[in-house]
């Protein structure tokens, strides 16, 4: 754990490098200690299962374990209206067809698994609508069901649905794009180690919400960097809950089947289809790692051929257990980061990036101690990232 300021030591100035320790190991200090005691704590007992849940929620749960791909419109529209209950609007096709302009091609703003996605102003705000087919009954009524249930800044929030023709959800317009294109699009302006530090506080934020704060508890199932959206201040919010799971805290790992993304999912998932919500925390460790890198969970050769594609875990995995590991984690640092991140922290991300994706779920960190331990990586961030060049360049050894 110490091997961070020698590792990436410059040899600058020693009287600077000598000012800059002291003032780093007054901010990393703390940082050792959480992540200290994050990785090597033991779990605590279990707690009590909270069995709270109203009856229209367990009605609705069991409706839509009996949904199949045949099921009619009628059949959604009504499980629908036995779902949204809370602050969910209910939209007809003509509203959503007039705001597209018929799903105008202008309109479309992407294109996912289950449906395209378009632009529109309903209600008199800025929206996005997902258009799906009705075989993805499941996955629509799933998303509707925890949307409408649950609600936080960090998770995307949904405005309504609409059941005519096809299955429509109804989202806020989240209007800065994803993370995957803010690392690896050509059409933004590369984020600060700041940004990206903030940005992985509130994904955190929003997983740890749905792991900790509600009855049931959820399990998103395809935490990615593409599912991370961006808005105009650089803020995150977790978004597409297709996929969630419910379960009740306190509970034994679930078995199901294996959806998901590859290159984000556990071994234990993978090869035994077991849940949990170490499953998310395992996949929020690979967008750390996105993070620092700026790479792809599946790094591919540059001549196109699989054969030789590795995840990004084992990458990083292999430069820290290296005999020399300065090479190997210099290499994988986001090159559009200059020189201009603060050491500690990448090695602390770094860090915590490969606790959260330990082989076994149970050394695997909550979502509530990741949130804790990126509290502290945050601060340390923004103060290496204030608009004060003297003290950027003492820190800096410059």
């Amino acid at each position: 754990m110490l091997i961070h300021i020698q590792l990436f030591g410059t040899g600058k100035k020693v009287s600077a490098g000598a000012i800059a320790g002291s003032v780093v190991a007054g901010v990393v200090a703390p940082v050792l200690g959480v992540l200290l005691f994050l990785f090597y704590r033991r779990r605590k007992a279990k707690q009590n299962a909270l069995r709270l849940g109203n009856l229209a929620t367990e009605t609705s749960t069991i409706l839509m374990q009996k949904v199949t791909s045949s099921a009619t419109q009628a059949d959604v529209a009504s499980l629908a209206a036995g779902i949204t209950v809370d602050k969910s609007v209910e939209f007809t096709y003509q509203e959503l067809f007039n705001a597209t302009e018929g799903f105008n091609i202008t309109h479309k703003i992407g294109q996912g698994g289950f449906g395209a996605v378009y632009y529109a102003e309903l209600v008199g705000e800025k929206a996005a609508i997902k258009k799906m087919d009705m075989q993805a009954t499941q996955e629509f009524l799933a998303e509707l069901k925890v949307l409408t249930h649950v609600h936080h800044l960090n998770l995307v929030r949904l405005i309504g649905y609409c059941t005519e023709s096809s299955l429509f959800l109804v989202y806020e317009f989240v209007e800065n794009g994803n993370l995957s294109q803010h690392l690896r699009g050509t059409d933004y302006e590369p984020l600060s180690w700041a940004e990206r530090v903030r940005i992985a506080l509130d994904s955190a934020r929003g997983l740890e919400y749905i792991h900790e704060h509600t009855v049931p508890v959820y399990i998103h199932r395809d935490i990615k960097s593409a599912n991370i959206l961006i808005d105009k201040n650089t803020r995150a919010k977790v978004a597409d809950f297709g996929l969630t799971k419910l379960t009740e805290v306190g509970g034994a790992s679930l078995q199901t089947r294996v959806v998901g993304t590859f290159g984000y999912m556990p071994p234990e998932y993978v090869r035994y289809g077991d849940i949990s919500r170490k499953v998310d925390v395992y996949a929020f460790g690979v967008v750390l790692y996105e993070l620092i890198s700026g790479k792809d969970a599946i790094v591919r050769p540059t001549d196109g051929s699989a054969s030789g594609s590795r995840g990004l875990v084992y990458l990083f995995e292999e430069a820290l257990t290296a005999l020399d590991p300065k090479e190997g984690l210099q290499k994988l640092i986001d090159p559009k980061l200059g020189d201009d991140y603060p050491v500690d922290a990448i090695l602390m991300m770094t860090h915590l990036a490969n606790a959260c994706t330990e082989e076994d779920p149970k050394l695997r960190p909550t979502m509530r101690s990741v949130v804790v331990a990126l509290m502290t990586l945050s601060s340390m961030s923004e103060f290496w990232d204030m608009k004060n060049p003297g003290l950027v360049n003492l820190m800096s050894g410059r």
